[in-house]
């Protein structure tokens, strides 16, 4: 016997998950369980919902008793399976119907979709998704909303009865409120990580969000910018451009994000890229920074041998280190978390001066001295904020 009683006792559990911040797919796990301490019979539960990322479309969550919870991640245009095409929770949300039953054992039951199939011949006996929409960015097309999706299904002998189906329903629109706030904290990270950087964009969503809020930090910093782009630009107009040069961003940026930095910054077509020194050493630092540097040279490499390339890829790295202000600069209504200091304007120097060199990266003597004999002597230059010339080195390439 289902016991309301009870039933709000999982509301309420719930309500107290809405307001911290859940993992979805545990909480869904943890859901299901509950609902079956309640006499809810619930053997096999799916959930899915779309988000906001700029690689993933939709993830869902796979529960089943006794088992550990399933998850997928859905990436956008990624090819549409046979499994999804004939889903019933896709034709849920292509038909825009709220609710989709089958009696599985039933003799005249439809059962059009292969899924049913398995799960009767598993031994499930019902089967309902219910999909409860909600307002939340995410990118749309011609299936996704926002909002969750579940599919529950049972192998009690009788189905559901309908004191469960009151239960599951009255259960999943107060699921769906802690999942929408779970589902909104996870967009806000992905805002805040995609367009400020992970390291910019926890310290904006941790409440560093005034004007002038910041710290001076030890940092390797990385400059790279590529060469010939204006000449480029116009050679391939403005489409093609802007392939290319996300083409560059990729041997570049990429680099320095898969070396454990950060890119704070895209200015044009130049990237500021940062390796702080507080969690980890100044030599583990640069070698990060130096390994950034081989890696984007690999990249570039690769990228230049394909024969379809518009145009030959060229881009000059600078490393330099030293201390920077790492904060929020600009005016209070529209402010972007970077760095200053001389550290920085030092890297824009030196990576002007590699087409000077002729040098696909330059780097100053604290950071060479790290780069042992694949360091060679450039030479000596004015920079600004330095009264004497300083030595620059170029780095062997490692191919």
């Amino acid at each position: 016997m289902i016991s309301m009683a009870e039933i709000d006792g999982v509301e309420d559990w719930l309500i107290d998950q809405s307001l911290g911040s859940p993992d979805l797919g545990s909480m869904f796990g943890e859901m299901c369980e509950r609902l079956r301490a309640c006499e809810v019979p619930v053997d096999r539960a799916m959930i899915g919902w779309s988000t906001l990322h700029p690689l993933i479309e939709a993830e869902a969550a796979i529960w089943e008793n006794g088992t550990e919870i399933q998850r997928e991640q859905i990436a956008h245009n990624a090819e549409e399976t046979d499994e999804w095409l004939q889903s019933p929770v896709r034709a849920v949300l292509v038909n825009q119907e709220p609710v989709l039953r089958r009696r599985l054992t039933n003799a005249n039951a439809p059962l059009e979709f292969p899924l049913l199939v398995r799960l009767k011949d598993s031994g499930y006996s019902d089967y309902i998704v219910i999909a409860t929409e909600f307002d939340l960015p995410t990118i749309k097309d011609q299936i996704a909303t926002s909002g969750i999706v579940i599919s529950w299904a049972t192998r009690e002998t009788d189905g559901f009865s309908d004191d469960a189906l009151t239960a599951i329903r009255y259960i999943q629109k107060r699921f769906a409120l802690a999942a929408r706030a779970t589902i909104q904290g996870q967009i806000n990270q992905t805002i805040a990580e995609t367009y400020l950087g992970k390291i910019a964009g926890n310290k904006v969503l941790s409440g560093q969000i005034r004007h002038g809020d910041g710290q001076t930090v030890d940092a390797v910093i990385y400059f790279s910018d590529m060469r010939n782009s204006t000449a480029i630009a116009e050679l391939l107009g403005p489409d093609a451009y802007l392939s290319f040069l996300n083409t560059y961003f990729d041997a570049t940026a990429g680099a320095i994000l898969a070396k454990g930095g950060e890119v704070l910054d895209f200015i044009g077509d130049a990237v500021l890229g940062v390796f702080p020194i507080g969690t980890q050493s100044l030599d583990k630092a640069v070698a990060q920074a130096l390994s950034a540097a081989d890696e984007s040279r690999k990249r570039l490499k690769a990228i230049n041998a394909d024969p379809a390339l518009p145009h030959v890829l060229k881009a000059g790295i600078a490393l330099s280190v030293g201390s920077v202000m790492f904060g929020n600069i600009g005016v209070p209504h529209r402010l972007t978390f970077s760095v200053i200091g001389q550290t920085v304007h030092a890297a824009a120097r030196i990576e002007s001066l590699t087409k000077t060199v002729g040098a696909d990266v330059l780097m100053t003597e604290d950071v060479a001295r790290f780069a042992s004999e694949r360091s060679k002597p450039a030479g000596s230059f004015e920079l600004n904020g330095f009264t004497d010339p300083q030595p620059l080195f170029t780095l062997d390439r490692l191919f």
